[in-house]
């Protein structure tokens, strides 16, 4: 044990003649705990609610999505042959997007239309047991006299315009037929044949999906399509393999990936990550103020002692370190109860669930949590740093006294 680590603890360990030193020191150790525990716990739901939110989007958006600038894709038979054979690509299949609005009984919403080819395509459509729905859409067979084709709406969409599974809807498009009378959009009935819950209220309130040959039907397609759908193995490598896709198939075609199309949203959770930890860092910041507080009061109660040790030999950097060694202590001790203690928090959050939040305003309904290495080891360097950075001036003050006067008037 050094010289300076051994007059640092016992400064630590004995009565002040000042009880009030002592109850400073507690309550920095508290501050500093409060502040790191605050941080681990807010900081976690933020990296939780970003990877809730990527977990989710990726069930539902396509990972990567090939589109052809101004029109449409006519013979997309070659496309998607070229999209599959790229490597780290599992699925590729043509999909159908459009604005429609949907007028049942009850009402009308605008909405989201999506066709998909529910054999090649990628896309997990559940409801809220998590049943696939994709098999319940099937081609209309012109003619036959059948049910009209199926229909998949999202919950809040059903709900909106007070629909369930076997009623019919009806979809109006701009795509529909030039007549004496002006331009008539189509229309077309539709049998609802599932209702799924992706778990986020922006997609289930205006997302519809139906086969892709109704679709095209519906708009007047033809055989053309929108664009080309296609799932990665890792969606996290998505960006590189749009760029590839991008550079292989050249104009007029263009690729991206699930995170440009929600880069927003991505961007706006970080920057909220970010801007959370500058404020909740002022915690610490307070808790390192009655740091130096401590020390200096300390400093001036403990003058003479200095002094003696400087007369026997100790140098100004040991004198300095003692102090630091103190200050340190106390913010390591602080250190290390908060983390455990917001390591506490977040396993309680996370096994129980206690907190409800609304759907309809939030993207999940319970606080998402997600510990992350990286994110806790931040937070412990940004706090020691702080709490190194409060000790300096009341050690310095400390180092530069000199023995004679503190012996003389201490």
């Amino acid at each position: 044990m050094s010289f300076e680590w051994f007059i640092s603890r016992r400064y630590l360990r004995a009565k002040q003649k000042q009880s009030f030193i002592s109850l400073i020191t507690l309550l920095s150790t508290a501050g500093v705990m409060v502040g790191v525990m605050t941080l681990i716990v807010v900081i976690a739901v933020m990296a939780g609610a970003e990877s809730d939110l990527k977990s989710r989007i990726a069930g539902i958006d396509s990972h990567v999505i090939v589109m052809r600038h101004g029109a449409p894709i006519s013979d997309y038979g070659p496309l998607v042959t070229r999209i599959r054979a790229v490597d780290g690509i599992t699925s590729a299949a043509p999909f159908v997007y459009a604005q429609v609005m949907l007028r049942s009984a009850a009402g009308s919403a605008g909405i989201i239309l999506r066709g998909i080819d529910p054999d090649a395509s990628g896309m997990a459509i559940t409801d809220n047991r998590n049943h696939s729905l994709r098999s319940r859409l099937t081609p209309t067979e012109p003619l036959s006299g059948a049910r009209p084709p199926g229909i998949i709406l999202g919950q809040a969409l059903a709900e909106n315009v007070s629909v369930s599974e076997g009623d019919r809807v009806y979809l109006i498009s701009s795509g529909g037929i030039n007549s004496a009378a002006g331009h008539v959009p189509g229309m077309q009935p539709f049998t609802v044949v599932g209702i799924f819950e992706s778990g986020m209220f922006e997609y289930d309130k205006s997302l519809a999906y139906v086969h892709l040959q109704d679709a095209q039907d519906l708009l007047r397609l033809g055989t053309a399509v929108t664009g080309i759908e296609a799932g990665v193995a890792d969606i996290f490598k998505a960006g590189d393999i749009a760029d590839r896709i991008k550079n292989m198939l050249g104009f007029p075609y263009w690729a991206r990936d699930w995170m440009q199309m929600n880069q927003n949203l991505f961007i706006s959770l970080r920057l909220q990550k970010v801007v959370m930890f500058i404020i909740l860092t002022l915690i610490v910041l307070v808790a390192a103020f009655n740091i130096t507080s401590t020390l200096i009061m300390m400093v001036m109660e403990k003058i003479r002692d200095i002094s003696i040790l400087k007369a026997m030999g100790a140098t100004s950097q040991s004198i300095k370190k003692i102090f630091i060694l103190k200050g340190m202590t106390i913010g390591l001790t602080g250190t290390g109860l908060g983390m455990g203690l917001g390591f506490a928090v977040c396993a309680l959050l996370k096994r129980y669930k206690f907190i409800e939040l609304p759907n309809d305003v939030y993207y999940f309904s319970t606080l998402p949590v997600q510990l992350e290495a990286l994110d806790s080891l931040v937070i412990a360097a940004a706090t020691l740093l702080i709490c190194f950075l409060a000790t300096l001036y009341p050690a310095r003050y400390a180092s530069r006294l000199n023995p004679v006067d503190g012996i003389r008037y201490g």
